[in-house]
């Protein structure tokens, strides 16, 4: 299923679902993992639905396994991105209001690989790369709060 993302667009259409997610900044050594969406074609942070019957934390480690290959432990909450500016029209009619928790995870074990329904890859993106890679907006905004991120503390709740 293909998407398009829509920030701060008078012409996006208006959202007519709302789903909680998460996503996950992980980082080692001074790179970052990030994923290459196969919906939208941009780089992005692991992340996805909350299933029925688990937690956030639990859908953030869980999420970033299945895209990345790669086992994470939450260390906090990063913050909560409610923004509805933002929005993704799906091609088959659902256009998603963005509700986000991000959380900050370190590695603890897997093997770096992609899943091929949702990412055409994956990698450690050293911190200098960043500005290279195509990222949409909302998702900077979650990779540079990330970084500032100091245990014990939420960074944004918008």
């Amino acid at each position: 299923m293909t998407r398009v993302d829509f920030w701060d667009d008078p012409e996006a259409p208006a959202p007519n679902s709302i789903v909680p997610s998460v996503t996950a900044v992980v980082v080692q050594d001074e790179t970052l993992l990030l994923i290459h969406k196969v919906d939208n074609d941009r780089w992005a942070l692991p992340g996805g639905a909350i299933d029925l019957g688990e937690s956030s934390i639990q859908a953030a480690v869980r999420e970033t396994q299945e895209e990345t290959g790669v086992e994470i432990e939450i260390l906090g909450l990063i913050g909560v991105y409610t923004d509805p500016r933002h929005v993704m029209r799906y091609d088959d009619g659902e256009v998603r209001q963005q509700f986000s928790l991000c959380f900050r995870g370190v590695p603890i074990g897997g093997t770096l690989r992609p899943q091929p329904s949702e990412t055409k890859g994956v990698r450690w993106v050293p911190f200098e790369e960043l500005s290279t890679l195509d990222i949409h907006p909302s998702m900077r905004i979650r990779i540079d709060d990330g970084r500032r991120w100091q245990p014990g503390t939420v960074t944004k709740v918008s």
